[in-house]
C-alpha cells in the first residue's frame, strides 16, 4: 500500500471503530479478562482474490498494539474455499471487539479484487486493459482503487483533480468538443491528459482533430466501436466504456481499444465471504 491508501485506511478505521464500538465493547469487556490472549485465523468461505489483509492488520493493532500477525495467503493472491488466509494473536477483546471492522474492509476489498481479477483475466491475451471508474462507495475511493489494483485490473483517475475528463453537459455548455477541448487545454499543465466522451463517430473525429489525448466510445455497439478505433488510427488512446458486462469483454477487446472502464468493479460488488475463527 502506498502512503495515500495507508492515510486513507488509518481514517478510515478510526471512523469504523468509532461508530462501531464508542465508548466501549460491552458485552466483550464485561465478560473476557483484560489480560486474556487467544490465537484466530481468518478462512476463506468462497474462492476469490485476497486483498485488504493489510488493513484488518491495522484495526487489530489498533486494540492491541501487541498484535503477533502472521499471512498466509498473499496479498493479491487467489485462495479457495477453505483456505486460511493469516493466523494472528492478540488479547482476547481485541479479537472479538475488532472482528466485525477487519471483515468489512477485508471482506469487501477482497470482493473488489476477485471480480477485478476476472474481468483482467478475461482480456489477458489482448492489449486492451480493464480501468475502474469513480463508482466507489464515498470515503472509500482509495482503498476500492487499492482492490482494483489488488486483483490485477488498473486505475483510471482517482478524482477530479488529476484528469480532465469532457463529458456531454460540458461539451454542451462549451459548444462543441472543439471549444471544450480548447478552454481546458489553455488552463491546465501540459502533463495533464484530456479525455473526451463520444457517443457518436461525427464526435469522434471532432475529438481527433481537437487533439484529444483519450477518446472514449461511450455504450456504443461493438461494430462502431471498431469503426471508431480504425477512424482514430492510433492518434489517441480508445475507451470503451457502457454496458461491459464479463460476457461481452472479450468482442470489445477485439476491436482494438486500449482501455474497457467498468463501474461494476467498485459499484456492484459482492464482499468475499470470509469467517474469523478462534483458536483452541
Amino acid at each position: 500500500m502506498n502512503e495515500l491508501e495507508i492515510k486513507a485506511a488509518e481514517t478510515l478505521i478510526e471512523l469504523a471503530l468509532s461508530e462501531d464500538v464508542g465508548d466501549g465493547d460491552i458485552t466483550t469487556d464485561n465478560i473476557i479478562p483484560a489480560e486474556s490472549r487467544r490465537k484466530a485465523k481468518m478462512v476463506a468461505k468462497a474462492d476469490g482474490v485476497v486483498a485488504g489483509l493489510p488493513i484488518a492488520e491495522m484495526v487489530f493493532r489498533k486494540l492491541d498494539p501487541k498484535l503477533k500477525w502472521d499471512v498466509i495467503t498473499n496479498e493479491g493472491s487467489k485462495v479457495k474455499k477453505g483456505e486460511v488466509m493469516v493466523e494472528f494473536e492478540g488479547t482476547y477483546r481485541a479479537l472479538l471487539t475488532g472482528e466485525r471492522t477487519a471483515l468489512n474492509f477485508l471482506q469487501r476489498l477482497s470482493g473488489i479484487a476477485t471480480m477485478s481479477a476476472r474481468y483482467a483475466d478475461a482480456v489477458k491475451d489482448f492489449k486492451t486493459i480493464i480501468l475502474d471508474t469513480r463508482k466507489t462507495l464515498p470515503g472509500f475511493r482509495m482503498l476500492d482503487k487499492y482492490a482494483v489494483k489488488t486483483g490485477g485490473a488498473s486505475n483510471h483517475r482517482i478524482g477530479l483533480y488529476d484528469m480532465a475528463m469532457i463529458k456531454d453537459n460540458h461539451i454542451e455548455v462549451a459548444g462543441g468538443i472543439t471549444n471544450a477541448v480548447k478552454a481546458v487545454r489553455s488552463k491546465i499543465k501540459p502533463a495533464i491528459l484530456i479525455e473526451v466522451e463520444t457517443t457518436t463517430l461525427k464526435q469522434v473525429q471532432e475529438a481527433i482533430d481537437a487533439g484529444a489525448d483519450i477518446i472514449m466510445l461511450d455504450n456504443m455497439d461493438t461494430e462502431t466501436m471498431k469503426k471508431g478505433v480504425e477512424l482514430i488510427a492510433g492518434r489517441a488512446k480508445v475507451e470503451a466504456s457502457g454496458n461491459m458486462t464479463l460476457e461481452r469483454l472479450r468482442e470489445v477487446a477485439a476491436t482494438g481499444v486500449d482501455y474497457i472502464s467498468i463501474g461494476a468493479l467498485t459499484h456492484s460488488v459482492s464482499a468475499l465471504d470470509i469467517s474469523q475463527r478462534l483458536e483452541n
